[in-house]
């Protein structure tokens, strides 16, 4: 949709290749922190009535509006800017960060909260959802917790995995890393929440990650929300899209 807006309303003569997100989020998954980047092709000279800058770009204010007036309503492009020399929406990020909501309610979830929050019909004990995550915390190779791929890798540095109760029944948990892997995030929280209700012990999150081999406890996509993504200062930004392109090894593989 952002892809098609994008080339009937460029941000320039054209725009040169596809889009690149910081986070490829599942089917389902909201994001309100999403960042995009596309290379374009710059104008020649002012054309149409929005006015163009000196390095060919049209005024980025107008054509937000022009895009969000192509776009459903659940789509919003909230700002643009031009980039930074360097600039990789994906490989420049050092930390994405997450959010999964949680209803344990007896009576299910809140009707205004059903499409972002998922419904647990046991309840939950955040300190047991904690004591188990903080085993997982850390630079660890994250394939019991990953759907598997031919190509890439499943080492991630996971830097935060906390559940707080925000009101009665519902729980949120936050989640960051310098990246995640495809279904990484639903596959802790689906773990996480067999110990919060107590059918599985706080160390088995801690088992499964030793096993290396997938489980099959992963948690719906709607209730998880990409929330934002950090980058490096200006000058570092080249050189971190260069180091995460580099297939990372696992502290026990240096060893």
């Amino acid at each position: 949709m952002l892809e098609e807006a994008l080339h009937r309303q460029p941000p320039g003569a054209s725009v040169a290749k596809s889009a690149v997100v910081a986070g490829r989020t599942d089917a389902g998954v909201h994001a309100t922190g999403q960042v995009v980047h596309v290379d374009v092709v710059p104008l020649a000279s002012p054309s149409g009535r929005i006015p163009v800058s000196p390095e060919g770009i049209p005024d980025l204010t107008r054509m937000t509006g022009r895009w969000n007036r192509l776009l459903p309503g659940d789509v919003r492009v909230l700002g643009a800017r031009v980039a930074p020399a360097g600039f990789d929406a994906r490989f420049s990020a050092i930390r994405r960060h997450y959010r999964y909501r949680v209803s344990d309610a007896p009576w299910g979830v809140d009707p205004l909260r059903r499409h972002d929050t998922l419904a647990w019909n046991r309840p939950l004990s955040t300190d047991a959802m904690n004591a188990a995550a903080e085993e997982l915390l850390g630079l660890h190779d994250f394939a019991a917790y990953c759907k598997q791929r031919d190509t890439g890798t499943t080492i991630r540095e996971l830097q935060r995995l906390e559940w707080e109760r925000v009101d009665e029944h519902l729980l949120e948990v936050r989640v960051s890393a310098d990246a995640f892997c495809h279904s990484m995030v639903r596959s802790l929280v689906g773990v996480l929440l067999l110990v919060g209700d107590g059918r599985r012990s706080d160390a088995w999150p801690a088992k499964v990650l030793a096993s290396g081999i997938r489980d099959s406890a992963v948690a719906p996509a709607h209730g998880l929300t990409l929330l934002g993504v950090d980058y490096p200062p200006d000058a570092e930004l080249a050189a971190r899209a260069e180091q995460t392109r580099n297939v990372r090894t696992s502290p026990a593989a240096r060893e």
